[in-house]
This record gives C-alpha cells, sequence and structure tokens, in this order.
C-alpha cells in the first residue's frame, strides 16, 4: 500500500522516533509498505516520521553504476533500530533531497563513512562499515529518526536562498 508523505513544517518530522521491541506482523506491514512507497515516490530512502510513524525504521535503496555506465539503483533494505558510530574524519558534500521537502536540493557536508549497526525483519543483527552514497542516505534517513532535516545541516547562507521556497511549501501542504 502506498503511504501518505508528511511534508515540510509537519511537527512529525521534528520529533525523535521511538525504538522497536520486537518485531510484529503490523511492523512487517509498514516496513514493505514503506518499500513500495518509496519506490513509488522514486526515493532512495524511506523513514517512518515520514510517513506519520515514530518508529526506528527505514527503508534504503543503495545505487550503482555498471560496467556500461549504466546507473540502477539495488534491492530496498529494511533496517531496524539503527545505530551510527564511528563517523570518517574524511567528508565529502554533495547535494541531497528530501521526498518531505520536495523541489529543494542542497549541499551537505557528511562524513564518507560510517558504522551502522541494525537489525533486520528476519531479527538479524547487523553491523557494517558504510561508505560514499549508501552512508549518506544512512545517515539522511537516521537524522529523520531524530528529527533533524537535511536543510537543517546546510550552511545560512543556502538556508536563506531555499527560505521562501520553504514557505511556500509550508503554505502549499497546511
Amino acid at each position: 500500500m502506498i503511504l501518505p508523505l508528511f511534508f515540510y513544517d509537519h511537527l512529525c518530522l521534528r520529533k525523535k522516533a521511538q525504538s522497536i521491541e520486537s518485531i510484529t506482523e503490523e511492523l512487517r506491514s509498514l516496513a514493505n509498505d514503506m518499500v513500495e512507497s518509496m519506490i513509488h515516490y522514486n526515493g532512495v530512502g524511506l523513514a517512518a516520521p515520514q510517513v506519520g510513524k515514530l518508529l526506528r525504521l527505514i527503508v534504503i535503496r543503495d545505487e550503482f553504476v555498471g560496467d556500461n555506465e549504466e546507473y540502477r539503483l539495488g534491492p530496498p533494505e529494511i533496517l531496524i533500530n539503527p545505530v551510527l558510530s564511528a563517523p570518517s574524519q574524511e567528508a565529502e558534500k554533495m547535494a541531497e533531497g528530501c521526498l518531505s521537502i520536495p523541489g529543494i536540493h542542497a549541499e551537505v557536508m557528511r562524513p564518507s563513512r560510517i558504522r551502522v549497526r541494525y537489525q533486520t525483519l528476519d531479527n538479524r543483527m547487523v553491523e557494517e562499515d558504510a561508505v560514499g552514497f549508501r552512508a549518506r542516505v544512512i545517515m539522511h534517513e537516521n537524522d529523520h529518526l531524530n528529527g533533524v532535516l537535511f536543510i537543517d545541516r546546510i550552511s545560512p547562507d543556502d538556508r536563506a536562498k531555499i527560505d521562501p521556497v520553504l514557505k511556500a511549501l509550508k503554505d502549499k501542504t497546511k
């Protein structure tokens, strides 16, 4: 089922999500609906607060460039209760956008590598060092779980440039 998105300035996007205590059929259904919604909205990530659920749940898709330079997205992944640690000293600036803030992209500086520990729907614990685009998507979606938006991480000058667009979006989505 395609879930409706919550847009910029909705209070749900500014609240901290709660840890998931157990994997239930309701959680499985939500995760699958989030995957379907992420694909429908053509996103590379989606966090539960973006669909009005204050749960520590994100879904992502990695990007790949094939041998023939063809860009494609990998299969969807579900991360439950992600915990980030050990950010690299090396950082990269890259344009980011967000399904909850349509039409706006801005340069965001983030570590190029991060360690992430999370649970899967089949109750496995996974720990990995995410690098590059994958690390960026995980950090972006994890920010949503803490009530942080990518526009909170941009320079004051860049923020001032997009403020009129944010105001128009806020007025449009009330």
